[in-house]
């Protein structure tokens, strides 16, 4: 699914943000170029939660509730650890990865991973440029084209409950008059 931001194909979207304080240099160019994206492809700031966060490690509750609230059609995850000289990277990276998943699944909203995980900080902020490519104007994209295909797959499956319960409903009123 390709998107155009000529067609404003987000309007009426609703999103909520996560965006850790941790790193702040990068995570505040991730958060703006997040918002700007939603806002360039139609989607009101009244729709948009913004949320921050102490760290990444906090990202995956903060999702969670935020899905289980039923206000947003998806929920956007922005942060970036950074490895230090210990294994705490490792061990934070996992955990808010795994969490952020399973947010997503146990709440069946689409959940968009925009943690930077980088070696160094000039790796993160090479990721946040704000005049190139930065990864929260792409959390947004994916975010986007997510709440798309769910809608879509959701009113698939609403097409194919009716036409079964109508077709149910014919074979019973065939039956009746027989």
């Amino acid at each position: 699914m390709i998107l155009s931001k000529s067609s404003r194909r987000a309007v009426g979207f609703r999103f909520g943000i996560v965006a850790a304080k941790f790193n702040t240099q990068v995570t505040s160019r991730l958060l703006h170029a997040c918002v700007e994206t939603l806002t360039a492809y139609g989607v009101p700031q009244e729709n948009v939660m913004v949320v921050r966060v102490p760290g990444a490690f906090e990202i995956p509750l903060v999702a969670r509730a935020m899905a289980k609230t039923g206000r947003f059609d998806a929920v956007i995850c922005l942060g970036a650890v950074i490895r230090g000289d210990t294994p705490h990277f490792e061990y934070i990276c996992a955990e808010v990865s795994r969490g952020v998943g399973q947010a997503a699944v146990d709440n069946d909203v689409p959940i968009i991973f925009g943690v930077l995980t980088t070696e160094t900080v000039a790796q993160a902020v090479e990721r946040a440029d704000t005049k190139k490519f930065n990864r929260g104007g792409e959390a947004a994209k994916s975010a986007i084209e997510m709440v798309a295909v769910m809608r879509k797959i959701r009113g698939n499956v609403e097409k194919l409950e009716n036409r079964k319960s109508s077709s149910r409903n014919q074979r019973a009123v065939g039956r009746t008059k027989r």
